[in-house]
């Protein structure tokens, strides 16, 4: 038995041209820890709840192996995320996260993400969200997504935007010890199935069944 059968995650592909999702196996994950050491946002932004991304190099390597690990011992039904490597052309560029509470009766779940700071601007940022999005409504019979952004990252909420999501109300959030705003957004399957432009002809999906299987979500 291979490591995709024996755990279906592994075996999950969501893939356009180029680019790549899917749940990085440990090599993967060394190559995305130095990554993140090399930067993920300019050192006056702070666009992470917890600033994980802070730290000796070897902390915030051992951080990122440590929540990859647990993360993929959590994934059940009653909750989940499955934290995507993004790989350009084979090469690690950041994460992309959908995950859920609940799922199979909601049918509601979040994203979130994060590049590598020398691969900002260059338009995947937008091109790894309709990826997740792709994945959620198309995969896994999404009734919406959620995502949230802080105030002050404006390319981030630029992502959200562009995309068509709706605002979905904002919240004022303990930050490092400081109160942030938090802008949240929601996207519904109608949002979805209304933006035709949004649904590349060329993502494809593999190993979905068994995942859905995994996370109690039937055929």
């Amino acid at each position: 038995m291979d490591l995709a059968s024996a755990f279906p995650p592994f075996g999950l592909r969501v893939t356009s041209d180029d680019l790549e999702l899917r749940l990085p196996d440990d090599t993967d994950l060394v190559r995305l820890a130095d990554l993140a050491v090399a930067g993920i946002h300019p050192p006056e932004r702070s666009p992470f709840l917890v600033p994980w991304n802070i730290g000796e190099p070897d902390e915030v390597r051992r951080g990122l192996l440590q929540y990859h690990w647990a993360s993929r011992g959590r994934i059940a039904p009653e909750a989940w995320a499955l934290e995507l490597g993004v790989f350009l052309d084979g090469e690690p560029v950041g994460v992309q996260s959908v995950g859920a509470k609940a799922f199979a009766a909601t049918r509601s779940a979040g994203t979130g993400s994060w590049l590598g700071l020398e691969h900002h601007g260059k338009g995947l940022g937008k091109r790894m969200r309709l990826l997740a999005l792709h994945l959620l409504f198309e995969g896994f019979d999404a009734a919406d997504a959620t995502t949230e952004a802080f105030d002050d990252n404006p390319e981030s909420n630029g992502v959200t935007r562009s995309l068509g999501y709706a605002p979905n109300g904002v919240a004022l959030v303990d930050r490092q010890g400081t109160a942030a705003t938090e802008n949240r957004y929601r996207m519904t399957r109608e949002m979805w199935a209304a933006r035709p432009d949004l649904h590349r002809p060329d993502v494809t999906l593999a190993g979905v069944a068994p995942v859905r299987a995994m996370l109690g979500l039937g055929a």
